[in-house]
């Protein structure tokens, strides 16, 4: 739901190397602990960057092709000199982009798009690491089963948020899709209903208000 934060969908046990961390160890720690990259950690336990498959696939993209057929890329300097790198603070990308565990769904989602990265690490106050989070670890929102969607909704947005009185509103829950029927006090309740019906493949409200009116426009499939 909308309110759900990254401190309950975080990896916290996270595969780490530190800034002097060799080529070769850091290659090892993705390909045994199965991860695409890592974050580099200071002395004081604080993200200084992260190293991913990506940035250790630069030094053999810059070798020459023994074979002479392929051409070399044209790295800008700066991939230039992460491609001739030896450690993990010569390799990684910095700075590093974090968040934080108090955070909602749709915070952590919309920073990685903006940013254009995959994974987030996750600090406290002291920017000192706790987890990791990444495009995976969010998606895992919809895999809910329609059962527990429906359990949250009715015991978590409409009790508990907005205090309805049992059976005022029901949610039909199919594949992820929440139909909301029911009446509603007032109609400006309906669009804060589907907002609050995040993390879900799409919201259809079917409610009425004393107006006598009833709302059918389709929800843009409120997420977190």
């Amino acid at each position: 739901m909308e309110h759900r934060r990254i401190g309950e969908l975080m990896t916290r046990d996270v595969v780490t190397v530190r800034l002097g961390t060799p080529f070769k160890e850091i290659a090892r720690a993705l390909t045994d602990n199965g991860v695409s990259a890592v974050p580099v950690l200071d002395e004081a336990g604080r993200p200084a960057g992260l190293v991913s498959e990506a940035d250790l696939l630069r030094k053999a993209a810059g070798r020459p092709d023994p074979s002479g057929l392929t051409p070399l890329p044209r790295f800008e300097a700066w991939e230039r000199a992460r491609a001739e790198g030896s450690t993990a603070e010569e390799i990684m990308s910095a700075p590093v982009i974090c968040a934080r565990p108090e955070w909602t769904v749709v915070e952590a989602a919309r920073l990685m798009a903006v940013q254009n990265v995959k994974r987030l690490p996750v600090v406290d106050e002291a920017d000192r690491l706790l987890g990791i989070v990444s495009r995976r670890d969010l998606l895992r929102v919809f895999l809910r089963q329609d059962h527990a969607i429906r359990e949250e909704i009715s015991h978590d947005v409409l009790a508990g948020t907005l205090g309805l009185a049992p059976g005022a509103v029901t949610a039909d829950v199919k594949e992820g899709q929440v139909t909301l029927r029911g009446t509603v006090a007032e109609r400006r309740l309906i669009p804060v209903l589907v907002r609050l019906c995040a993390g879900v493949v799409s919201v259809t409200p079917e409610l009425t208000h004393p107006a006598g009116a009833t709302s059918g426009a389709r929800g843009g499939g409120a997420r977190s």
